[in-house]
Parts: structure tokens; sequence; C-alpha cells
């Protein structure tokens, strides 16, 4: 199986935001993976690998895991990250946050689809800095591919011609088939010990909870390991904005809380003051 995975560099969310005038300075900013595309990559090779038999980490592989992200050179180094998690190569397509909207991403990854052939597209459900959670869904309708959303479990089927995908929904799981070529984003929960099931890899066997961390010997894989960079031009993307963000406020500061003497108080505010109740 190939999977392309999407991964995209955010703002570190432990970092407080500041503003100049109205946007956001990101002068100083710590950029890291975004949280759900780590997740997604981690899926990818949990889903390429024999883990019972070569050890998690990728040692006996059956697949590729290509990354690949949007903007500037430095975004390499998160890309060398995923490489050495394990991931086989990463494309660079060179891009401005300011300057791409959800549109434009998913337009970007069907001609880069067209160019890898994946079997699956892979992508976190969305990102931390925007939460749009689009592109997934655009892509999917881009290429008429099958999509499964909010990914908790994945199983591949028997003959590995489709994919088993669970979903917490507000009745409790539901289970949706999607043949392959597909697109999958991923929740939090794709992380867990046991969501993946390749085939391939034991029933039983239980991954430590979360993405791995990469070794040593993976970190120095990953230097040698390739990142093609390209840019939208090439790939033939025109620069065309359907969402612009014309600016960005902080929220209004809190109010300080009201003291009441009791319950009836507290009830009487909520009731005829706060007109909640």
């Amino acid at each position: 199986m190939k999977i392309l995975v999407t991964l995209k560099r955010v703002p570190d969310p432990e970092q407080k935001v500041k503003f100049k005038g109205d946007a956001i300075d990101f002068t100083g900013v710590n950029w890291v993976p975004n949280q759900f595309d780590e997740y997604a990559v981690e899926a990818a090779l949990r889903l390429t690998e024999n883990a019972s038999a070569g050890g998690a980490g990728g040692a006996v592989r059956d697949g590729e895991v290509v990354v690949v992200s949007i903007g500037p050179k430095e975004v390499a180094q998160q890309l060398r990250a995923a490489l050495a998690m394990g991931a086989d190569r990463a494309i660079l397509i060179d891009g401005d946050d300011g300057a791409l909207d959800a549109e434009m991403v998913a337009r970007t990854l069907v001609k880069l689809v067209e160019q890898e052939k994946p079997d699956l597209l892979l992508m976190g459900k969305l990102a931390a800095d925007s939460e749009n959670n689009q592109v997934g869904q655009l892509a999917a309708g881009y290429l008429h591919w099958p999509q499964a959303t909010f990914a908790a479990t994945i199983q591949a089927a028997e003959d590995g011609k489709a994919l088993d995908v669970g979903r917490e929904v507000d009745s409790g799981v539901e289970i949706k088939r999607v043949t392959l070529p597909a697109v999958v984003t991923v929740d939090l929960r794709i992380i867990a010990p046991q969501a993946i099931k390749n085939g391939k890899t034991a029933p039983d066997h239980a991954y430590p909870e979360g993405p791995r961390y990469a070794s040593l010997k993976g970190i120095m894989a990953a230097k040698k390991k390739p990142i093609t960079e390209t840019a939208l031009a090439t790939l033939g993307i025109a620069p065309s904005l359907r969402v612009k963000t014309t600016a960005v406020t902080a929220p209004p500061a809190r109010k300080a809380g009201v003291k009441v003497a009791s319950v009836e108080e507290l009830v009487a505010k909520l009731h005829n003051e706060a007109k909640v109740l």
C-alpha cells in the first residue's frame, strides 16, 4: 500500500499569541507539526508495517509512506521529523499560509495524487491553527474518491482493497467501508494501542499510546531520505483565494465573576440577568 500523508507546520499551541496590528505576529514563534497530522503519519506507519514481526518502527515494511507539506523551506525540519519516525520520503511544496486557503490546498493535493498515484490519502481531521476541517472533504470530492472522516479506528479488509473505518458519532461507533483508493482523515483516538489492524501485524499486538518517538537510528536515517521540492506553479496551481482573512483580533477580556450569597440568589441572577434559565 502506498500512502500519501499531509503534514502542516503550526505555531506551538503552548506559546502565547502576540498581535501586531490586526494580524498575528509570528516573530520568534516555535513551529511544530500539526498534532492531528502527526497522528496521521503514525497511522500510515502502522498500516504499512508488521510490528509484531519486526518491532514498532517499521523494520518489516510492506508499502510506502510519503509525507507532503506546503510551506517555506524551513518546513523541511518538520518533514525530517516525520522521516525520522519512519516515513520513506517527503515532498515540500513552496507556499505561504497567507496565500493559501482550503480550496487551493485541496486542489494542490489532487495534482499531487495524480502524480504519485497513492492508494490512500491520509491526513489529520483539521489543522490546529485554522480548524477549518475542509481539505480532506474537498480533495475527496475533486478526486471522486470515497472518504471517511474523523477516523478513530482503521482495519484493512482481508483482500487489501478496502478499509473499515470506525468513527465516533453521537449514537456510538459507526463503521464505514471505503474501497481504495480513498481519502481518510484521522481523529485523536487513531493512536490508541490497538486502533489499527492491517492484516499483517498480529491482531493482539498493542502499540504504545500515542505517536512513536524517533530513535537515534531513525534520526540518522532521515538525513539520507529524500525531500523533493516543487512549487504550486509547477503543479499547475494558480493563486486564487476564495477565502481571505481580513483581520485577526484577540477575544475581549473576561469580566470578573460575581459572588452570590445563596443558591436562590444564583438562580435569580441566571434567570433575570443571564437569561439562561
